[in-house]
């Protein structure tokens, strides 16, 4: 949706190490924003964006299968601008009950995880990203590991809706981009913390870390969970002394096919799934923040 930064440019520059070709769409779609989300405020900085775009190179350093000569360099071929009229014709509002015209759904997997708190996100999102897919026709894609529940979604959309572009197994979910220095997942929105709220924005990833240790190592969900519940509430008392507000959704553990939450007495031995997914969410002042570690194979996770 626009306000590149590094995480952004890294599925960039793998498309470029991949393919001939390289499409970036940018495109703030309203229908992924409740009434109350932030449509209005959301960043957007296309000059930036394009400038930073055309500084994405690759260098092939041999000929490839196709005899292409070393030394050729690959940028990003197009940027696919659309306006809202080109991807909502009959019209869009954010209020889900007042909406008209043909939108995707994926039933069953849009009201776990990230749905619970955001249950007509994925609603928009299959439907954005159908749209894109009929119009670049991608013969890959890339989608960052951040947003995990999407990913998986979208993966599953391809196979049941027929896609010829992207297959299933050539939507791509590259790792999550981090901040050096405290592991804070790369996001558009941490550009609404303040310096202070953005000194304590790496609790989440710390607490994730800790329940993985903990997960890693046989304990159980329940105990898995607290042990990142632990690391939450000392930030958030050290946070409320300098007068930073912190207020933690969730963390749980769930099923990186179904989405379903695994039992309390899960281990690692016993989950039963290819993968499993350590999320969470938590607010620094008025920026949510999202994150989540993947424990186990995701490529198997191809539906």
């Amino acid at each position: 949706m626009g306000a590149l930064h590094d995480g952004h440019l890294s599925l960039v520059r793998r498309s470029l190490a991949e393919n001939d070709l390289t499409v970036l769409s940018i495109f703030v779609n309203p229908a992924q924003f409740a009434p109350h989300e932030d449509l209005a405020t959301y960043p957007r900085t296309l000059p930036r964006d394009l400038e930073l775009l055309a500084q994405q190179t690759f260098s092939l350093s041999g000929a490839d299968a196709q005899g292409q000569v070393q030394g050729q360099v690959r940028t990003p071929s197009a940027v696919f601008l659309p306006s809202v009229h080109d991807m909502y014709p009959t019209g869009i509002v954010q209020d889900v009950a007042q909406q008209k015209g043909t939108f995707v759904e994926v039933k069953g997997y849009s009201h776990q995880m990230e749905g619970q708190s955001r249950p007509t996100f994925f609603r928009g999102v299959a439907t954005v990203v159908t749209k894109l897919f009929n119009a670049v026709q991608p013969t890959n894609a890339y989608f960052g590991q951040k947003d995990i529940q999407q990913g998986l979604l979208l993966r599953r959309m391809c196979r049941d809706l027929l896609l010829p572009n992207p297959a299933p197994e050539r939507l791509h979910i590259c790792p999550t981009a981090r901040d050096p220095s405290d592991g804070l997942a790369l996001s558009s929105r941490n550009a609404y913390m303040s310096e202070k709220e953005r000194g304590v924005a790496g609790t989440l990833y710390k607490a994730l870390q800790a329940a993985e240790s903990a997960w890693t190592s046989g304990k159980t969900k329940t105990e898995c969970v607290a042990s990142a519940l632990d690391i939450i509430s000392t930030a958030t008392a050290r946070a409320v002394d300098e007068g930073i507000e912190m207020k933690l959704e969730y963390v749980e553990l769930n099923d990186s096919e179904t989405f379903e939450v695994l039992d309390s007495a899960s281990k690692k031995d016993t989950a039963g799934c290819e993968a499993v997914i350590l999320s969470g969410a938590l607010r620094v002042g008025k920026t949510r923040l999202i994150d989540n570690i993947v424990i186990g194979d995701l490529n198997r996770t191809v539906p």
